[in-house]
């Protein structure tokens, strides 16, 4: 395997070595994995959504593993405070001035594990530094790195103790996985490794070493700018996400935040897989990712069983393709 630092690797060398190392920790889901590392390098924010032991926690961990980037992890409380994520500044008795304390935000790589276990005013201690990328402390501005990505985690059936997320937070994630449970293949594969010596604590002994470093991703970036865009697919984009606004089925349609995000990931997936240029089937495959956490349903459509992708599929399958 091919390690940071080493002969410049193509983006789909890097992906697939990506996609390769990460199945040493994760059977299966390589569609999410293959989302997670355009979020990273579009420069986006992930949610990540499923029931307890889907190995979504893992997911981040293991991706922290792969880029040799700094990581830290916050266990979302309710009795958790906003300077437990920004940090504060201390006064020094000795010095007779104050200092700051850096929170873990100050990181490339942040798992907010379980982020609706915390009230609002905590969770927007993330706002700024996910949409600015900076920290305001003490009315002094701190950069944070250029490869900074939030990923974070929550129980979308456990409502007890849990607080859920403003909009304009939601809003600033680049994309919303949905985690399941896998085929019945998948699942025998987990307890065959478990049975032969693998612990999701332990990931050292799985022999992980990192694929992707800070100049790697950076990289990755400038390819993705590169890509082709036709006029015509940019006016597919922009037409989704005008008819998520006028859709009988939503009260909220997707703002035009999301229609950068899927510009940019489609940009991103396309560099990945050796492609000069987005292709509608790149679209279809991201925009429920982008748009489903973008959407709100209006309660007499819930109760007839309306779901967020149900409204994208319809959407996706309606709308005329640009050939």
């Amino acid at each position: 395997m091919q390690q940071p630092g080493a002969a410049a690797a193509s983006p789909t060398t890097i992906r697939q070595q990506f996609l390769d190392a990460a199945e040493r920790t994760i059977v299966g889901h390589e569609d999410i994995l293959e989302q997670l590392l355009v979020t990273l390098v579009a420069g986006g924010h992930v949610l990540l959504e499923g029931v307890p032991g889907t190995a979504k926690t893992l997911m981040a961990r293991t991706l922290a593993m792969l880029v040799q980037a700094p990581f830290a992890r916050i266990q979302f409380t309710p009795d958790l405070l906003p300077s437990d994520i920004v940090g504060t500044s201390v006064f020094d008795m000795q010095t007779s001035r104050f200092s700051l304390r850096r929170g873990p935000v100050f990181t490339s790589i942040l798992l907010a594990d379980e982020i609706n276990r915390a009230p609002a005013k905590t969770q927007s201690a993330l706002l700024e530094a996910m949409e600015e990328r900076t920290v305001t402390l003490d009315g002094t501005i701190h950069p944070l790195p250029p490869v900074f990505m939030v990923i974070a985690t929550q129980n979308p059936v456990e409502y007890e103790g849990t607080y859920p997320l403003p909009e304009a937070q939601v809003d600033r994630f680049f994309m919303k996985l949905l985690v399941t449970h896998g085929d019945a293949e998948s699942e025998q594969a987990i307890l065959t490794r478990y049975h032969r010596g693998f612990d999701a604590r332990n990931l050292n002994a799985v022999g992980l070493t990192p694929v992707l470093d800070e100049a790697r991703v950076l990289a990755l970036r400038a390819a993705a700018q590169q890509v082709v865009v036709d006029s015509s697919v940019i006016g597919y984009i922009t037409t989704l996400v005008r008819a998520t606004r006028e859709h009988p089925d939503l009260a909220l349609g997707a703002s035009p935040r999301a229609g950068i995000a899927l510009l940019l990931g489609c940009k991103t997936l396309a560099a990945l897989q050796g492609r000069a240029y987005i292709v509608p089937d790149d679209i279809k495959l991201l925009a429920p990712g982008v748009l489903r956490h973008r959407l709100l349903l209006r309660p007499e459509a819930e109760l007839e069983g309306a779901t967020s992708d149900l409204v994208i599929q319809q959407l996706l399958t309606s709308l005329p393709v640009p050939r």
